[in-house]
């Protein structure tokens, strides 16, 4: 009966590990918006949408993002991941429940990071203007429609 116990009690503990890989998961939705809309988007992961999009994409893989229309000047951005407030939290949980095995699996999965800046949003610039196109602050989208993005 007590080596039951322990079973049951290390597989409730390893069940237990790994907080931000249970409680965010491995993916995130990533917005993409620009002014004007309607932009094309390529990712050096192989995606590809028409702003604005928005995609479920992997935490753990940083990539770049370039955005272009006909009659404008087009962007590059780079996208990091990084661990950020959510991640940082599945690490505490991990700690509060003794998941070293937890800390080690959200590290290398990436369910720790976010992709920054999310969302991103870019103001591109027309040919003609001396200014360069820039990323601009935004805030999440209420409802943009979801991409079937390809690879």
């Amino acid at each position: 009966m007590k080596t039951l116990n322990a079973v049951a009690a290390l597989a409730v503990a390893l069940s237990l590990s790994a907080c931000a890989t249970v409680t965010r998961g491995t993916k995130q939705q990533f917005y993409i918006m620009s002014e004007p809309d309607g932009a094309a988007v390529t990712m050096t992961n192989g995606q590809t949408c028409t702003t604005p999009c928005q995609m479920k994409l992997k935490r753990k893989t940083e990539f770049e993002v370039t955005v272009s229309k006909e009659g404008y000047k087009s962007i590059t951005v780079p996208i990091e991941s990084s661990v950020r407030g959510g991640g940082a939290a599945g690490v505490a949980g991990n700690v509060i429940a003794g998941g070293g095995i937890g800390i080690l699996v959200d590290a290398t999965n990436g369910s720790m990071n976010d992709l920054r800046p999310n969302p991103l949003k870019v103001v591109l610039a027309g040919n003609d203007s001396a200014d360069a196109s820039q990323v601009v602050p935004a805030q999440k989208p209420k409802k943009a429609k979801t991409s079937s993005a390809s690879k």
